[in-house]
């Protein structure tokens, strides 16, 4: 279940020196992972209209090589979860079109919360049709 999202790195996203400022890639990550599940045909914005929302519980990034301004990043979204419980683990990994190697890998564990009750809920079955319909389109797997 692998999936790639483009950017495209904004002057603003640089720090002094030139390079991404650390925490984009955070955000980086979660324009990748909101497009990674419209791919499969399920906006996030389905999920909260259903009443399921999905807090970020942790965040790891993990930093090898700098970005740049006007550097065209690919972030690739995986999951290993097939079928995810109250939490599920989102993999990252940032390149840039002239380095073979990873800029930046990271993940985030999200956790599916009722917000009626605000208490953890299995993965609803819209989002399990989501990351089946990802898995039977995936090239690699």
């Amino acid at each position: 279940m692998t999936f790639t999202y483009e950017h495209r790195v904004r002057f603003r996203e640089c720090d002094p020196m030139g390079v991404v400022y650390h925490t984009h890639y955070i955000d980086y990550f979660e324009a990748a992972r909101t497009e990674w599940l419209r791919a499969a045909g399920l906006p996030y914005k389905t999920l909260q209209d259903q009443g399921t929302i999905l807090p970020v519980i942790e965040v790891n990034v993990r930093y090898a090589r700098p970005a740049r301004y006007d550097d065209l990043l690919t972030i690739e979204v995986s999951c290993a979860d097939e079928i995810p419980g109250p939490r599920i683990r989102i993999d990252y990994n940032v390149f840039r079109a002239d380095t073979p190697k990873a800029l930046v890998t990271g993940h985030v564990t999200l956790c599916f919360v009722d917000e009626r009750s605000g208490r953890p809920m299995a993965a609803p079955p819209i989002f399990q049709e989501a990351l089946a319909r990802l898995a039977s389109s995936d090239p690699l797997g």
